[in-house]
């Protein structure tokens, strides 16, 4: 199908810029920019909202195989293309995990079969995620894998895990590690300090993050592997980061939206909603994480979307499960970034959709010619109160219910495709 694109404010993260402008798609891809319409394109006018490409998303939890009664293939990727997102990278937190190429193509296949929008899928470090033998790191690389991680089990041995980063190195593959000590971490439910004290909340200290953060980097120091840090979300680790990738280290961090937007106090009383791991830091890490995501230090900016069924939710916050949905809040949740003033749009999509697919080798996330067309039309100003049961997740765990937001996705496109259209009221 060929497509023209007019009257759009075009949002390009690979240029960083946010101008008006019109774009031409045949074949699946750009194929021109501030061009007349090909003859006989199917003319779209964007009314003088945002245009930008879909969102990448890397760090997706989807139930299967174990758990399809709280995200499946199906829901996920409807919720994905009615968040703006184009594109998204499954952990291999599962049951059972993801860590043989048989269990991975089973993978593939589903999400080929079930989802309207593009799926990539990580597979674990470990065999079961259990820490203690390395995974097929080489198999599941010709399998399709692009990166390996054990989520949120940490490989306590560090000699296990260095003789994993050692072998990825050889291989060129990408390891996504958790940073978090898991001897601090365990049975903490929120950030420790006289909040958690007032509430009589199990807590841990921000320095969990930093001291996981620092042996990471010392073993991707002896090993050369490439890394990426799922979640930074103190501003004590902040330093460590930084030096780590002057002294050129292969390393890219990212955070979720959710500790972008959100503070410790917001648990409430007890909202179980607010239970996210890592836990809810303190406004003044927040505030020092959103500024690393507008200079570039922390490279990625995700959904972290981890679906919950409400048995798991309905529970003293210490037991409740951890986690939130994030794939279809993603993008209005952004925009309080943007509205506060604390980044622009480009600078936004740098985090949320270059970046991550530069991380991983894709070649989406661009407007530039060439590229694949997967775009996003989105209103970053339109007003809304988010009602969870109208989310197409299937678990709907999330901690904006009944907030008021801005900035609706009003259609997506993947491949030229057009996946979703907001209904017109």
């Amino acid at each position: 199908m060929t497509l023209h694109f007019f009257n759009a404010r075009l949002i390009d993260p690979e240029a960083g810029t946010d101008t008006a402008g019109t774009l031409n798609v045949a074949g699946g891809r750009v194929v021109a920019r501030d061009a007349p319409p090909e003859e006989g394109a199917q003319r779209v006018d964007c009314g003088g909202r945002c245009l930008a490409p879909g969102i990448v998303d890397l760090g997706v939890q989807v139930g299967e195989p174990g758990a399809r009664h709280k995200e499946s293939f199906r829901s996920a990727g409807q919720a994905a293309a009615a968040g703006g997102v184009t594109t998204f990278i499954t952990r291999p937190d599962t049951n059972p995990a993801i860590d043989t190429p048989e269990s991975l193509e089973f993978l593939r296949r589903r999400a080929s079969d079930e989802a309207v929008v593009n799926i990539h899928h990580m597979a674990a470090l470990t065999r079961g995620r259990a820490g203690r033998e390395m995974a097929e790191i080489g198999f599941l690389m010709d399998a399709g894998a692009v990166a390996f991680t054990d989520a949120d089990h940490v490989v306590r041995d560090t000699k296990v895990f260095s003789r994993c980063l050692t072998y990825a190195r050889s291989l060129g593959a990408l390891v996504v590690g958790h940073p978090q000590d898991p001897g601090l971490s365990a049975g903490a439910a929120v950030t420790s300090g006289k909040f958690a004290s007032l509430r009589g909340l199990p807590g841990v200290s921000p320095m969990a993050e930093r001291m996981a953060f620092d042996r990471d980097m010392a073993l991707i120091e002896m090993t050369g592997a490439r890394y990426h840090a799922d979640q930074i979300t103190c501003a004590r680790t902040l330093p460590a980061l930084e030096r780590a990738k002057q002294n050129g280290l292969d390393v890219t961090a990212g955070v979720s939206i959710h500790h972008l937007t959100l503070n410790a106090f917001d648990v409430g009383d007890y909202r179980t909603f607010f239970r996210l791991d890592p836990p809810l830091r303190d406004e003044e890490d927040r505030l020092a994480v959103v500024e690393a995501v507008a200079s570039g230090l922390i490279d990625i900016l995700c959904s972290m979307h981890t679906p919950q069924d409400e048995e798991s939710k309905r529970l003293p916050f210490e037991e409740a499960a951890p986690g939130a949905v994030g794939l279809e809040t993603l993008l209005p949740a952004a925009m309080r970034l943007y509205h506060a003033g604390a980044m622009g749009l480009a600078q936004l999509w740098r985090a949320m959709a270059l970046n991550p697919a530069r991380r991983l080798g894709l070649d989406c996330g661009r407007l530039s010619v060439g590229a694949p067309a997967d775009l996003v039309l989105f209103d970053p100003d339109a007003p809304f109160v988010l009602d969870r049961f109208a989310l197409r997740s299937k678990s709907r765990n999330t901690p904006f219910d009944g907030a008021r937001m801005e900035g609706k996705v009003l259609g997506t496109w993947v491949g030229g495709r057009q996946v979703f259209a907001a209904e017109e009221r």
